[in-house]
Order: structure tokens, then sequence, then C-alpha cells
């Protein structure tokens, strides 16, 4: 009886270990998303170089993701990235998941809402979007260049909807989350566990300290989603 009492309880431990490593593999994320997502590099006036000379409160560089503006398209030509990454910038370069680095066209830039299109000659792997409806609790990860160090991968869950009148931009409509942000990581895409976008990151709420306390906020895919309705047509 003994016996049977420690094998049940074995079995039991290694399922629970097994159930958790499962719940908490974000790998799928990972190999859905890493090959859209692009670093952003500034180049500002006065400068030959980028990563010099970034106005106040901008990390020198920033992050993107190839994203199809009509959602049909696996490959597209156009990025997405918060506009004050690219704020001033006379000349600004992607560097993609196989660290081949271009220059791009800024298209489009508002820093109302803080999101700017930008268009590369060659195409890359576009970043699906959920259809899912976004829920407080939902696993969420995002691929960011965390203070310039390359794509790294930081996951947590989604802890508010709707947030608004932050003080960030004149148009708000964030997701918060506790997923790891750091300089670097603006213009990143938030993804739901399936590796879909449900939103970009934008901004840190801290007020001592330019590093990340857990309360992270990206813009919802619903506002990114009524801004490039509105301005389609200057789209090309």
């Amino acid at each position: 009886m003994v016996n049977k009492t420690i094998k049940s309880f074995l079995y039991l431990t290694i399922f629970l270990l097994n159930f958790s490593t499962l719940a908490h593999d974000y790998s799928e994320v990972w190999e859905k998303a890493h090959k859209s997502t692009v670093v952003v590099l500034p180049t500002w006036p006065g400068y030959n170089k980028s990563g010099f000379g970034a106005p106040a409160g901008t990390a020198p560089a920033g992050t993107g993701f190839y994203l199809s503006l009509n959602k049909t398209e696996k490959m597209t030509n156009f990025i997405l990235t918060a506009a004050h990454v690219i704020k001033n910038a006379k000349i600004v370069e992607i560097k993609n998941y196989n660290n081949k680095l271009e220059k791009v066209d800024v298209i489009l830039t508002d820093f109302k809402t803080d999101i700017a299109i930008l268009k590369s000659k060659n195409k890359g792997q576009s970043v699906l979007v959920t259809k899912k409806k976004i829920k407080y609790g939902n696993e969420v990860c995002l691929i960011g260049n965390s203070f310039g160090l390359g794509q790294s991968l930081s996951c947590g869950i989604v802890s508010g909807l709707n947030r608004t009148r932050l003080g960030f931009n004149p148009i708000e409509d964030f997701i918060q989350t506790d997923a790891a942000v750091n300089p670097g990581a603006s213009g990143a895409p938030l993804l739901n566990k399936e590796g879909q976008l449900i939103g970009m990151v934008d901004a840190i709420y801290t007020k001592e300290a330019d590093i990340d306390a857990g309360v992270n906020f990206a813009i919802d895919i619903k506002l990114i989603e009524k801004f490039l309705n509105k301005y389609a047509s200057q789209i090309k």
C-alpha cells in the first residue's frame, strides 16, 4: 500500500512538472513571429552613424515589425514602429532577423497615436493579426530590441485594457502588461501565445528611472487598425 502511494505521488509530481513546463513554453511565439520583427536604427542630424544624437527621452534604437496592411499577404514591404523611435531622424535603417541591414523609407508618422509606417525594398514575413478577443490575464509576449542587445523575448500577462488619458500620446488606447519592456523595445509587437499581434509596445510607466517596473503599455490592435484604415489612401 505504501509503495503504491509513493508511486502515485511520484506520477502526480512528474505530471504537474510537465504541465507547468508546457504551460509556460513560449517557443511557439518566437518561431511564429521573430522573422517578422526588426531592429530600427535611426540616424539623427549632425551624425553619420545610427545610435548617436538621439532626442531627449528617446532610446538610440528601437523595434518594428512587418505587417500586411490588407491582412492577406504573407510577405510585405511595410513595417510598423513607434513614431517617437524615429523622431527627427534623417536616415532610418532596419536590421532583420538575419542581421541584414537595409535603409528604409518613412511613409507616414503620426505623433498623436505614436504610430509610424516604414517601407523596405525587400519584403519580410508579416506578423499575423489576432481575431480573438483580448482578455485580462491572457498570456502575452513581445520580441524587442531591449537595450540594443538585439531580438529578445519576454512574456507576461494582460494586466489592463483600454487604458487612456495617461499622458503619453494625445490619442491613447493601451493594453497594460507586466511583460518586461526596456529602452529599445518601443515599436515591438505584443503577441498572444499563438504568436498573433494584439498590440505595439509604446511606453514604460515609471517616474524615477528609465527601466522596467512591470507596468508597461502597448497600443491596442484596435487603434492600430483604425489608424491604418484612416490613412489607407496615403500608404503606398
